[in-house]
């Protein structure tokens, strides 16, 4: 059960989300089951042949032909998942390495890369050609993001333990680099409760300057016309379009749209004050309209001046 201190919260997102009623509805009903077809081990067609043999009931995202929903409980348990045939993910997880593009032979830079979701996907769409740093600065989590590139069979990527703040610059800049930043993980609510009630203005204003610094931090180390993609579950306008306005001296925006995903364009104003109107090209998807978790996402371009 949600506590009324987890639907209080909630409320200063009132005048922000979209029927706000469904929204706060959809918080008690569980998260659907999704993985990720893993096209280093397996293709599509053979992957999908295998579920209609094991009668394993399943739908294709609309927007993204290797996700699929699995109508089943306990999918990590499936041999197709220890084989690596699949990897496991919330579905909106697949989409940061979906909008930074990253190409075969680029050097790519995922700055938190734990568990590895986001890295072993980021791997499989450069068909394992080029080279994905892994920055995972806690020791903790770096065995569960090697045993998913074991698992999952990739082979182009490097850990590193920097912290995000002070990776060190390299003589050769990266093409492309992921910030999927640390955050208040309001998105992920339906996984459990208790993700809630754990938010306050406080801590999402300290994660801001975290957040602030590994952005700032992904923009130096990203060759001038480079990506960056910034990626949160969260809903707080503190960990994301604030922090976003913090970069735009540095990066420019560009507008994200994913035909078949209901989005939100990020806001332009929080708490009584405008903010930058460039901020609308950031998108927002909430839970009650993809049957999804929460997140928010953003697509900036370094700007050629900051050599």
């Amino acid at each position: 059960m949600h506590s009324l201190k987890n639907m209080e919260w909630l409320e200063r997102y009132r005048d922000m989300i979209p029927d706000f009623e469904g929204f706060r509805e959809v918080q008690s009903q569980a998260l659907p089951s999704t993985c990720r077809i893993n096209t280093l081990k397996i293709d599509k067609r053979s992957l999908l042949d295998r579920f209609c043999e094991s009668g394993i009931d399943y739908q294709s995202f609309a927007w993204y032909p290797l996700g699929l929903k699995l109508n089943l409980e306990g999918a990590g348990k499936l041999v197709e998942n220890l084989l690596g045939y699949i990897h496991i993910q919330e579905e909106l997880s697949m989409l940061p390495p979906l909008l930074l593009d990253p190409q075969p032979g680029e050097l790519i830079l995922d700055l938190c890369a734990s568990p590895g979701s986001k890295t072993c996907q980021i791997s499989q769409m450069m068909k394992n050609q080029g080279r994905v740093i892994a920055n995972e600065p806690s020791l903790g989590r770096v065995a569960p993001l090697r045993s998913n590139c074991d698992r999952l069979g990739v082979m182009n990527v490097a850990i590193t333990r920097y912290d995000g703040r002070r990776f060190p610059s390299r003589p050769v800049q990266f093409d492309r680099v992921l910030v999927d930043a640390p955050c208040s993980c309001e998105g992920r609510e339906r996984r459990g409760p208790g993700v809630l009630c754990k938010s306050s203005s406080k801590r999402s204003m300290d994660l801001h300057r975290l957040q602030v610094d590994l952005l700032r931090s992904a923009i130096r180390l990203v060759k001038p016309g480079g990506i960056v993609v910034y990626s949160t579950c969260t809903y707080a306008p503190e960990e994301n379009e604030l922090v976003i306005e913090k970069v735009l001296d540095l990066a420019r925006l560009e507008r994200i749209s994913i035909p078949g995903l209901a989005a939100c364009p990020g806001i332009t104003g929080w708490s009584g004050k405008d903010l930058n109107r460039e901020l609308c090209k950031t998108a927002r998807y909430y839970p009650h309209l993809n049957d999804t978790g929460g997140f928010y996402v953003a697509r900036l371009v370094k700007k050629q001046e900051h050599l």
